[in-house]
């Protein structure tokens, strides 16, 4: 099974995830910005990064390439999508997840382990977790506060992924920091897995978020 990686001008994390995927036992190829024919692959990873220089703001010029429509494709198709930081902000610019990551409560980037609750294990990525168990992942941003007008919605459709645990380090709403779309196949997240795959990392809780992710495929 082949799993995509997109990568923009910026991105930054692309080798991580693909190191991750290969981990789990999957297989990972590259895929750039300009690539509009997703058919071969059977999931999609957005990294993480600096797409064009965050300017506008995070994800803005990289939600209008060609790629993103090759992505919306593969999510109609229910193949499972999953946006890590930057990815994540991306899925927000395109409407394929509930909400927005603005920037941070206290303007500046934020890098530091955070220990998370997993909300729901309904998600292909979240699948190998129990329901409220504790894990231990990095964060990375300066615009990764979310923020909805629809909070009582996503808690009925059970859309609330991660949550901060403890301190809630960039004043997001009820300390989300991920969230999935109505099927549960398209999952945004602030904190980087692929930074947590192995003990000498500090954490392998990372890993558990592409194996899930294969198993589901």
């Amino acid at each position: 099974m082949a799993i995509g990686i997109i990568r923009f001008p910026g991105s930054n994390c692309d080798r991580d995830v693909y190191k991750a995927i290969e981990l789990a036992g999957g297989e990972a190829e590259y895929i750039w910005w300009n690539n509009e024919d997703l058919t071969d692959y059977d999931g999609i990873v957005i990294p993480g990064g600096f797409s064009y220089g965050d300017y506008l703001r995070a994800g803005a010029i990289a939600s209008n390439t060609p790629v993103i429509n090759g992505v919306k494709a593969l999510v109609k198709e229910e193949k499972p999508v999953l946006g890590i930081c930057n990815g994540a902000q991306i899925l927000g610019e395109i409407g394929l997840m509930p909400g927005l990551f603005i920037t941070n409560e206290v303007p500046k980037f934020n890098c530091e382990w955070v220990e998370l609750k997993v909300a729901t294990n309904r998600t292909p990525f979240t699948k190998n977790f129990e329901k409220n168990q504790k894990i231990k992942i990095p964060i990375a941003h300066a615009e990764g506060r979310f923020y909805t007008k629809d909070i009582d919605l996503m808690k009925d459709q059970d859309q609330i992924v991660l949550q901060f645990e403890g301190k809630n380090p960039n004043g997001s709403m009820e300390a989300i920091t991920g969230v999935c779309d109505e099927s549960g196949l398209v999952m945004a997240m602030m904190p980087h897995p692929e930074r947590a795959t192995t003990s000498l990392l500090g954490s392998k809780d990372g890993l558990e978020f592409f194996k899930g992710m294969l198993d589901s495929i």
